[in-house]
């Protein structure tokens, strides 16, 4: 039976994979599905933001190396991670000027080649399935705005998420900049939103069809990790 770790940026993304992406994933054969917060994330500065990239790979490369018979993949925010410096992802900063198509593609091809790399003869290429949101978890919320609303007990708000969300092709697509990043927009609707909480009970509410449904890159990512235990 294969087991699978999931590497998360923040505790909503622990929660959405504890109550919600495990319990399909095990329905599909996994025998153990378990978050882990990347880089000991609970003890950030002050400033926030993502461990560096360095730190997480060695908590990856670790895990692969002492449990020969697990899988390993990421859930991390694109619009959050480090372009430059010691803390620089793989990718992310190339990433930056490219098309939308080929933002996440690219980032997650280089962390890819970098765990390769870590492990050499050792890796097989399915037990590494690194995952970037794009852009951001807030993102996959407007998967379905009405219940996004009621979730988080503002039904007074589903118009105004609809709004937002019909602005571009698909969820993932709501762009990343200070001011209108997927998290922002969400900020200035709803004073003092708090991930943690409301953003996972929103994902419970939403549940896991509708997000596949609208967001082609996780649609993407959950064939891969179910494909990995058909194979």
């Amino acid at each position: 039976m294969t087991r699978l770790l999931v590497h998360v940026e923040g505790q909503t993304e622990e929660t959405f994979v504890n109550e919600i992406l495990a319990p399909h994933l095990y329905g599909c054969g996994y025998s153990k599905v378990s978050a882990r917060l990347v880089g000991n994330a609970r003890q950030r500065d002050r400033r926030g933001g993502i461990r560096g990239w360095s730190t997480v790979r060695d908590d990856i490369l670790i895990h692969l190396k002492e449990d020969t018979g697990c899988v390993a993949t990421t859930m991390v925010d694109y619009y959050g991670l480090p372009q430059v410096g010691a803390k620089a992802w793989p990718g992310r900063a190339a990433a930056g000027s490219l098309p939308f198509v080929k933002k996440a593609i690219t980032v997650q091809d280089a962390l890819l080649a970098d765990i390769r790399a870590g492990l050499g003869n050792k890796f097989h290429p399915t037990r590494f399935v690194p995952y970037v949101m794009m852009h951001e978890f807030e993102g996959l919320l407007f998967s379905d705005c009405g219940r996004f609303g009621r979730g988080i007990g503002r039904p007074d708000l589903i118009g105004r998420f609809q709004q937002i969300r019909d602005a571009f092709n698909d969820p993932e697509e709501i762009n990343d900049s200070p001011n209108t990043a997927p998290s922002k927009r969400v900020e200035v609707l709803v004073p003092g939103y708090q991930k943690p909480f409301l953003g996972a009970l929103a994902a419970v509410e939403i549940g896991l069809d509708a997000i596949r449904a609208e967001c082609p890159y996780f649609r993407k990512w959950l064939e891969s990790l179910e494909s990995v235990v058909d194979g």
